[in-house]
């Protein structure tokens, strides 16, 4: 754990809130990202990542430093957004939940003035954030964490409480999940 974040967490513990408001402030769109990422939805993202520092709080006296504090909040957030999605699932059917209307990021306008460019970026963008939500929310986490978040395969076994091998094995078959649905999306499209 850095020392920076020790010290706000030792002065939290003596009653100085305004040290995790620094941590909030130093994690909060890091989380937010994956976050987003694991539910495809903005405003449950921001409700899980405020759930999540919440709970962080009221937990606080319980970290014991074994692991980076964003490892330990992490494995909070992950947890909670999977404990959304279980109740989100057991609320809607299946078929209610597949047609729900996806929220789109903004493009950033600098990337390239073409519009066939923006359109085209944006459609496959669609199409994968579409795969990713048919997966379970186990492979949809690894490859989360893993390809787009770039976290090392320890910090993943923790987060997700599982042998580094059980997240290699779930890392490959998310892989091979996601190729087969992006390959049948665009024989789809192509029809």
């Amino acid at each position: 754990m850095s020392a920076d974040d020790q010290r706000l967490i030792q002065d939290c513990l003596k009653g100085r809130s305004e040290a995790f408001g620094e941590l909030v402030r130093r994690y909060q769109d890091r989380l937010y990202n994956t976050v987003y990422r694991l539910l495809d939805n903005a405003e449950d993202a921001r409700d899980v990542v405020q759930d999540s520092f919440l709970h962080a709080y009221q937990a606080l006296k319980s970290f014991k430093g074994d692991s980076l504090f964003f490892t330990w909040l992490y494995r909070i957030a992950v947890n909670t957004a999977f404990s959304l999605k279980r109740k989100q699932r057991s609320i809607l059917s299946i078929d209610r939940a597949r047609e729900g209307t996806a929220t789109a990021e903004p493009l950033d306008a600098s990337a390239e003035n073409q519009p066939d460019f923006a359109l085209e970026q944006a459609d496959e963008e669609r199409m994968i954030q579409q795969a990713l939500n048919r997966l379970s929310p186990e492979h949809r986490a690894v490859l989360v964490m893993k390809d787009m978040e770039g976290q090392k395969y320890e910090t993943m076994a923790e987060v997700l409480e599982v042998p580094i091998g059980t997240i290699r094995s779930r890392l490959h078959r998310a892989r091979m999940e996601l190729r087969e649905l992006l390959l049948h999306q665009k024989d789809q499209k192509a029809k």
